[in-house]
């Protein structure tokens, strides 16, 4: 979290204003709880739901972008400060894991142990925590992820991977009019919140940078500056990769 004017800014903050990630995380569990008493009843369905992970450049607009598609599809949002919530709150990431767990047994203890031997990555307490979060919530119900590298977690064949990416002019001129700070306050402060996500990635995943080639579509802001028009285009995409599983 970094200050910029005096005004703490987290990293998917829009216009729109949204609760806090323990608030939005205490609300996603007690939907999720009503929710998972009803799937105990319910056939068996695939381990993962068709899943959207939207990766992005600090300040472009993605988890505004994430929330119109997710009301538009029907599916829930989960953002960096509610994993980073979850991820960190012992209880919590218990919990998630024993609800996904109870329904497919053995299911997350396999595919951790295949990612481990997979991935290179993944060597820290830390980042398994993160992984049995990431996939229990998408077993659970049906989900878009936004930052944190979820796409880099969640099997291939089960994700749409979005990236978004604009210039920094953009940034700027969208973070000063969300936190009311002139442009050259949230100019100064670009490069330390660009500096912590190339931090996280590089102590989570080993990579510097997300590169195009692992991602779907990538859409440049800059040029379709619309976030319905945004949307539409993820929501279409979504449902012509998913198009058998979702008719």
């Amino acid at each position: 979290m970094v200050q910029v004017g005096g005004i703490k800014y987290t990293p998917g903050m829009y216009t729109h204003k949204r609760p806090t990630g323990g608030k939005l995380a205490d609300k996603h569990f007690r939907e999720l709880e009503k929710k998972f008493i009803e799937k105990k009843r319910e056939k068996k369905r695939p381990e993962i739901f068709p899943t959207i992970c939207c990766s992005r450049k600090i300040g472009v607009g993605a988890l505004e972008i994430a929330d119109i598609v997710a009301k538009n599809i029907g599916y829930k949002v989960v953002d960096r400060e509610i994993l980073m919530h979850i991820a960190q709150e012992a209880k919590l990431s218990e919990k998630t894991v024993a609800y996904f767990d109870e329904h497919y047994p053995g299911y997350l203890k396999e595919f951790v142990a295949f990612l481990v031997g997979e991935k290179s990555f993944i060597k820290s307490d830390y980042n398994r925590h993160l992984i049995n979060v990431v996939i229990s919530l998408a077993g659970l119900e049906p989900t878009i992820f936004v930052g944190r590298g979820t796409h880099l977690i969640i099997p291939r064949d089960r994700v749409l991977a979005v990236r978004f990416i604009c210039s920094d002019d953009h940034r700027i001129k969208r973070l000063s009019g969300i936190l009311k700070v002139t442009e050259k306050e949230a100019a100064d402060k670009l490069p330390q919140l660009d500096k912590e996500q190339r931090s996280f990635f590089k102590k989570a995943f080993g990579k510097k940078d997300a590169v195009p080639y692992e991602f779907d579509i990538v859409i440049n802001c800059d040029y379709i500056k619309d976030t319905q028009v945004a949307a539409k285009i993820v929501e279409e995409a979504f449902k012509n990769k998913f198009a058998q599983e979702l008719s």
